[in-house]
């Protein structure tokens, strides 16, 4: 139920009651993970999706029996790679899911919806079987767990994970529960306030990052000219980077330089490369890559930390406008997080939706590997 977004909130504080699908297992290969969930009104209206559409339809008539009946429902969706083609599905894969009805009036709905408006980290217990299935517990408070699935859900809500979680051989549990957690938006933290910044706030926003915007101008830092951006900050970049501390940057943060003035450029790349940011890049011409680096090693900072920064940022995609560069430097950045190849997914081989699940961004760069024997891709 987590995720569902503004509108489903809306729905809720409306007095509304919502039938939610959400995805408690992955057998086989599916495009979304356990936590996937999509919500269904009472009069039919779909909120989100849990397979991009293979099994939306009759997860629609799941959620609306769980609305009509109050109690929960659980099912298996899919089909083998040799079945599915005979069903009309494109492709494989298999995936379970609950379906339970939710109402404001659940405290823990409450919880959700002020954690998410607020973008704070939460973590809750559904439970997926027995008489309580549908019910949700938040792991600070698992009412009714037994005390060893309820220290297994803290440890899920202390790495932010989405699994199931179970009691162990010594005490085995009553019911099954899955963990569902989110984390705060991944920060992207933007030196400049150019129209290349305008445009990779923009993308960026829209992709999930929680965007910072800093520059020494304030008739650049506008919110007519930033209006996606969560923070907008009057200030020399390098002395915002340095009031950073642990708690507002770690591994998800990127921190991009896009102010195009060496002497901005290089203390603030110095700072960014202090903090545990994960990705730090900056456009500029290889020339200016040169010079910059240049300039950094006679500050003292080392070559190692020097190689991490992503420069020139941004993906080969041939583009030239601000929109087109702002949307390599994110394809950057997020193939960056995941560890992915950059490549064109028909030069690669193996499932299209893995279970990397790594948060790779603060590795030094280097050349994908070659993969020749991988599992048939899913959809």
């Amino acid at each position: 139920m987590l995720g569902l977004g503004s509108e489903a909130h809306r729905r809720l504080r409306g007095g509304e009651r919502l039938g939610v699908v959400t995805v408690i297992g992955v057998p086989g290969s599916a495009p979304r993970g356990v936590g996937a969930s999509m919500a269904v009104t009472a009069q039919g209206e779909v909120i989100g999706s849990i397979s991009g559409g293979c099994v939306e339809a009759d997860a629609v008539v799941l959620a609306r029996l769980a609305l009509a009946t109050g109690s929960a429902q659980r099912a298996t969706y899919g089909l083998t790679d040799v079945d599915a083609p005979a069903a009309g599905l494109a492709c494989g894969g298999r995936i379970d899911v609950l379906a339970y009805p939710i109402a404001l009036e659940d405290p823990v709905v409450a919880v959700v919806l002020a954690h998410e408006d607020e973008d704070r980290a939460i973590t809750l217990g559904l439970i997926t079987s027995g008489p309580d299935a549908g019910r949700t517990v938040a792991a600070h408070d698992p009412v009714g767990l037994p005390a060893e699935l309820a220290a297994d859900l803290s440890r899920a809500a202390l790495l932010r994970e989405n699994r199931t979680v179970t009691a162990g051989d010594s005490a085995p549990a009553t019911v099954d529960v899955v963990a569902l957690s989110r984390a705060p938006r991944p920060r992207l933290i933007i030196a400049g306030g150019g129209e290349h910044a305008a445009a990779l706030c923009r993308v960026a926003t829209a992709a999930g990052f929680a965007v910072t915007v800093v520059d020494t101008w304030d008739v650049l830092v506008t919110a007519e000219r930033f209006p996606d951006a969560a923070e907008r900050v009057v200030a020399a970049p390098h002395d915002y980077l340095a009031l950073q501390g642990p708690d507002d940057v770690d591994l998800r943060t990127a921190v991009c330089i896009l102010t195009h003035d060496e002497r901005l450029d290089v203390p603030a790349l110095a700072a960014a490369l202090a903090l545990p940011a994960g990705f730090v890049g900056a456009l500029g011409a290889r020339r200016t890559v040169a010079r910059r680096t240049q300039l950094l090693a006679e500050q003292g900072v080392p070559a190692d930390a020097v190689a991490r920064i992503h420069m020139p940022l941004g993906l080969d995609l041939g583009g030239h406008s601000p929109d087109e560069t702002a949307i390599a430097a994110l394809a950057e950045i997020v193939a960056a997080r995941h560890g992915g190849t950059g490549l064109p997914l028909r030069e690669t081989s193996g499932p299209l939706h893995d279970a990397r699940g790594r948060t790779r961004m603060h590795e030094p760069r280097s050349e994908p590997a070659s993969t020749t024997e991988a599992p048939a891709p899913s959809c």
